[in-house]
């Protein structure tokens, strides 16, 4: 039973890989980020930035009723999971933790391409939803999420690369780590 955690800075392609690599090992996927922005509306960076904002998505309760959520279905085995604090809150349970990050340019262009707008508020919107997750999440949690990169198995910079290659890392990574030989950063 392998448990898989893919985790990293907003729009670095976590959920996009995580979803490509359960279907290519035929194991079952939970994205934490979807469960917590379904109570929101709008296009994705306003939801995540929105559910932040209200009662329920601020609420320690509500977040740890997310994080049970993922230990029990990490305990079961035989899935990726999508988690932004997931590296942190599997450490124990995770055989494999991948940490994605991406250069602030590159993360501005995908959310100005994905949502349609200028570079400049595409910038602007990212600055402040890691101001809100991150400040919620030190609040709630009492760690910045971003300090997961030094617990994770491996950290891919995602900036000029394709889903598919960024597969190919992992899949690359997990094949040598059973053989016992395996690098944690590849930039």
């Amino acid at each position: 039973m392998v448990v898989i955690v893919v985790s990293g800075m907003p729009v670095c392609g976590s959920s996009t890989a995580a979803k490509k690599l359960a279907r290519k090992l035929n194991l079952k996927y939970f994205s934490l980020g979807k469960e917590f922005k379904k109570h929101s509306k709008g296009k994705e960076t306003h939801r995540a930035i929105n559910t932040f904002k209200t009662k329920k998505g601020a609420s320690k309760v509500f977040h740890k009723h997310l994080d049970a959520k993922q230990r029990r279905l990490a305990k079961k085995g035989n899935i990726v999971i999508d988690s932004k604090l997931g590296i942190y809150m599997l450490q124990d349970v995770a055989d494999h933790k991948i940490w994605l990050k991406a250069s602030k340019s590159a993360i501005a262009r995908r959310v100005a391409k994905r949502e349609r707008l200028s570079l400049k508020n595409a910038a602007k919107l990212m600055e402040q939803r890691n101001r809100i997750e991150r400040s919620n999440f030190r609040r709630i949690y009492g760690f910045d999420t971003f300090s997961q990169e030094k617990m994770a198995d491996l950290v891919i910079d995602t900036s000029k690369r394709t889903p598919q290659q960024t597969i190919n890392k992992i899949l690359e990574y997990i094949k040598n780590k059973d053989k016992g030989s395996s690098s944690r950063y590849d930039s």
